[in-house]
Order: structure tokens, then C-alpha cells, then sequence
């Protein structure tokens, strides 16, 4: 096979090499050629662009990128998106230089995907996950972690203004095994008002209203296109899929004899969800998946593995709003940095499986005295502190919604300590280490102060410092300012609750 090393410079004038051959590897829109080192690619466009494309294009690769990669920040959005770094003409074909995946994102243990990329889709379903290898299935805490970052992701690109138009698991790609994630296809992105999509999305995650009204002509003022509003659609049915492998609207629906438009139905101008609390026309679960149902269980379980059982109520509260509320009103939905809190406060809520043979190895703790693990119900029988989180408003400690589930090698971060604080681009690498940790010490849980300066245990109306090197012990009711330096924020205040034998 004929294997030539091409030489020439991209639009931006910098030198760029690949490996041109016969049959490169191609998707619907493009064909693909490596650099010779494998470190980037060049994927050129079947279609000739036309002056709206290469202006998007431009665009992405110049204004966006340096606007989202190479501002403060820049490194973390550097791992989550695939982005396209120039453009390139060659032999009379418009390409695109892009970084190829990182190793983490191509199977490495699977016999039959073995080096394959690790696409969202084999991930997203009940179906295809049995068929991977158990040591690249993940578990429920990394499928939490993913949701997170494409949950970040979403957020980084709608505050830019644009929108990615065709979000599916076909254009992420994920490791379950480390619970990194990365959006790919970038070179598609909408401006609205500007650059207009060129798909309507990838079915499973194209918007209802895009569905209902895509029989209508171009230019039609009642047409929908991909919008910031359909990627919202869009990551609420990622994140669903990811956690709970199955769709959130197919659950056996069946409309009669006129198959041909079920699907229009189903997804577009009738959809329902399939954990609809009050209307059950669409949770038979077995009519979908027919006589192979028992194969996928235990997802396809909508009782016992309902998302509130399973996700935990933040998430819960989420999935109403973008599968009930907003599934035909679009402005009510979760916009991405609301799955994005619910997710940090449902990641704080997970619990590890005593049974070390359970295939998701953590859950979200039920608020319950004797929590068991819904994935394989062995009981948590060691006694769990929960610290339930408050902030100083107003004069007085107010419940701020979150928690802290107490387990052995479990950290405290700085965005437990204060509430200005977040996992996310803007924290510095000095303020992401650990800053205490829990410890199950002599029959008693501890936390360990490692580096808060100012932490207080208050007990008889009386504050008791927590040096650098100290630990509190977790009893019921005991109440802990983690902070009092006011130069760092609102520091919160801890108080402990005794759960579990």
C-alpha cells in the first residue's frame, strides 16, 4: 500500500506534514490522513465549502479557539474538547488540522474494539454495554465524573455563544475507566444568527421541536434549528443515558398501526417520558425490548432503578424539568451549568460498595438509616457521618442544600470549605489539592485538618481551634466551621449526622 508523506503549509502559514494514502479512514463529511508522528490528523472535506463554511471555520479555529483554549483556563478546556487548530488547502480540498484523541480513548482490553475509539454510543445503552469488556465498562462514579465534564463543556461553548448542533454520544468520546470525556466534531458549531447549522442532529438526540417541524422548507419561520436550547435536549438525554443506560423517551410507547410516523411521534410532536409520575402510556419497557428484556436488566427496571432511586434527588429534579417541563417548552430546561452543580452535590453524595464483586463499586446515598447498594443490595454496615453543609447569610447559618458522605480515604476539597469556590476552569492548581481527609481512628470517625489555617469545632457555645495537623471527632450533631478567613470566601459550617449501624 502506497504510503507518501505530504509537505505543505496550512492557510496560517506553518509548515504540516501527513501521511497520504489509497483508502483513508472517512465519515459522512470527511476523509481522514495522520501526521506521520500520529500526533495530529488532517480531515479533509468531501464537499467543496462554501464562503459561510470557511468563514465558520475560520472562525473556530481563530477567534474561539484562542478566546476558549488560550485564555486563563485554557489547559482545562484542552482535555474536554477535541478542537480544530487550522485550516489547510491541499489538491484543491479544504481540511482541518485537529490533535488526535488522547490513549485513554481507544479500547485497550476489549478483544473485538480492541484500539478502536471508545464512541459514547457503546456506553449509552444496555445493549451495547454487555458486550464490552467488564474492565472498560466503568462504574456509576465515573459515569457521574463524565456527565460532569460534558456538563462543562455544554456550559463553556453556550457562554460563547455557540452551540455544538449535533451533541450524541456519536460526537463524544468517553473513558469509563477514568471518567474523562471529550466533545469531538467542533468544526460544526452554530452561531446563531450567523452560521447556521449544516444537520438537523443525530437521532435519539434531536430536539422535539426540531423533529416536529423538519417536514418544513428552508427559510421557513417555523422551522427549528439546532439552537443553544436543542443542546440542552441534547446533554439532559446524554446524561440520562450515561447513568441509567436507556433512553429517557422509549419505553414501549405504542401509537397503532401507523408505524411509519411512531417514530415522528415518539421523539418529535408526542413524546413522553418514560418515568412520567402521573402518565404511564410510555414505561412498558418490556414492549421495547421484547424477549431479550431480561438481557438488560437491571436498567431497563424502571421501578426499582428508577433515575430518583438511582441519581439521587438533585438529578431527579433535573430529569422532570427537561423531560416533562421543558421536553415541549424549551426555555424551561436545564441549561448546562445547572446539571453541572446538581452533579458536584450528587458526586458528594456517593457511597462505596462494601461487596467488592458489585460491577459499579459506589451509590448515591438514599438519606435513609440503613442504606444498601441498589446495584447489588449488599447493606453499608459501617456507620456513616454525613456532613450537611451551611452558609452565614444574613447574620445566620442557612442550609445551602449540600453534603458531604463520610467514607474511608474520602478528601475534603476547598470547594467544601467555602462557597465561592468549584471544581472547575477558574480554580488554581495550588487550591485543588486535598486540604483534610476522613479516617476511621480507634472505633471513632475523624477529619483530619491538613491545611485550613482557621477551622473550629464549636461545642458549648465555645470555639475549639482545629490546627494544621489536628483532627475533630464526628460525633451526631457536631458542628464544625470550616473556615473563618473571610479573604477566601464564605466559609462554610459543618454539622455531622450519624447515619448507618
Amino acid at each position: 500500500m502506497a504510503r507518501d508523506v505530504i509537505r505543505t503549509n496550512a492557510l496560517d502559514g506553518s509548515s504540516i506534514e501527513f501521511v497520504k494514502k489509497a483508502d483513508p479512514p472517512s465519515g459522512a463529511m470527511k476523509y481522514v490522513y495522520f501526521s506521520p508522528q500520529k500526533d495530529y490528523v488532517v480531515a479533509f472535506f468531501k464537499e467543496k465549502q462554501n464562503a459561510e463554511q470557511r468563514a465558520r471555520l475560520n472562525s473556530i479555529v481563530g477567534r474561539y479557539r484562542h478566546d476558549i483554549l488560550e485564555q486563563v483556563g485554557g489547559e482545562f478546556w484542552k482535555k474536554l474538547f477535541c478542537w480544530p487548530e487550522k485550516l489547510v488547502e491541499y489538491d484543491g480540498a479544504l481540511g482541518i488540522v485537529v490533535p488526535t484523541y488522547a490513549s485513554d480513548f481507544f479500547f485497550q482490553n476489549d478483544p473485538k474494539r480492541k484500539g478502536a475509539e471508545k464512541e459514547g454510543k457503546w456506553f449509552a445503552s444496555a445493549k451495547l454495554l454487555r458486550f464490552i469488556d467488564s474492565s472498560e465498562r466503568g462504574n456509576f462514579y465515573n459515569f457521574l465524573k463524565i456527565s460532569l465534564k460534558l456538563s462543562q463543556a455544554v456550559r463553556r461553548l453556550h457562554s460563547a455563544g455557540l452551540a455544538h448542533s449535533d451533541l450524541s454520544y456519536k460526537n463524544v468520546l468517553i473513558d469509563p475507566s477514568t471518567g474523562n470525556a471529550c466533545v469531538i466534531d467542533i468544526d460544526g458549531l452554530v452561531v446563531p444568527g450567523k452560521y447556521n447549522p449544516d444537520v438537523l442532529g443525530t437521532p435519539d438526540f434531536i430536539a422535539p421541536e426540531v423533529i416536529s417541524t423538519q417536514h418544513l422548507p428552508k427559510g421557513d419561520k417555523g422551522k427549528v434549528l439546532p439552537s443553544v436550547f436543542t443542546d440542552q435536549h441534547a446533554l439532559a438525554v446524554l446524561i440520562y443515558m450515561y447513568l441509567l443506560h436507556r433512553h429517557p423517551l422509549r419505553g414501549g410507547r405504542f401509537f397503532g398501526p401507523d408505524v411509519e410516523n411512531e417514530e415522528k411521534l415518539l421523539m418529535g410532536s408526542s413524546p413522553l417520558f418514560i418515568e412520567h409520575p402521573t402518565d404511564h402510556q410510555n414505561n412498558n419497557m418490556k414492549r421495547e425490548y421484547g424477549q431479550n428484556y431480561d438481557n438488560y436488566l437491571p436498567w431497563v427496571d424502571l421501578q426499582n432503578f428508577s433515575s430518583e432511586k438511582i441519581c439521587g434527588p438533585h438529578l431527579w429534579k433535573l430529569f422532570q424539568r427537561a423531560f416533562i417541563d421543558g421536553l415541549k417548552e424549551p426555555t424551561k430546561r436545564p441549561i448546562a451549568n445547572d446539571w453541572e452543580i446538581a452533579l458536584i452535590k450528587t458526586s458528594d453524595m456517593i457511597l462505596p460498595c462494601s461487596n467488592q464483586q458489585c460491577a459499579q463499586k459506589f451509590f448515591i446515598f438514599d438519606n435513609s438509616k440503613h442504606p444498601k447498594c441498589p446495584f447489588c443490595g449488599t447493606p453499608y454496615n459501617a456507620l456513616l457521618p454525613v456532613l450537611n453543609f451551611y452558609i452565614k447569610q444574613k447574620g445566620s447559618y442557612q442550609a445551602d442544600g449540600s453534603r458531604l458522605m463520610v467514607w474511608s480515604g474520602q478528601s475534603l476539597f476547598k470547594w467544601h470549605v467555602y462557597k465561592n469556590f468549584s471544581p472547575n476552569e477558574k480554580l488554581k492548581p495550588e487550591d485543588k489539592p486535598r486540604v483534610g481527609y476522613f479516617q476511621f481512628f480507634q472505633g471513632k470517625w475523624i477529619l483530619f485538618n491538613e491545611k485550613i489555617p482557621d477551622m473550629f469545632e464549636i461545642k458549648d457555645n465555645k470555639f475549639h481551634k482545629i490546627n494544621p495537623g489536628e483532627f475533630v471527632i464526628l460525633n451526631d450533631k457536631t458542628q464544625i466551621l470550616l473556615s473563618q478567613d473571610a479573604s477566601e470566601g464564605n466559609g462554610r459550617l459543618a454539622v455531622v449526622q450519624l447515619a448507618g449501624c
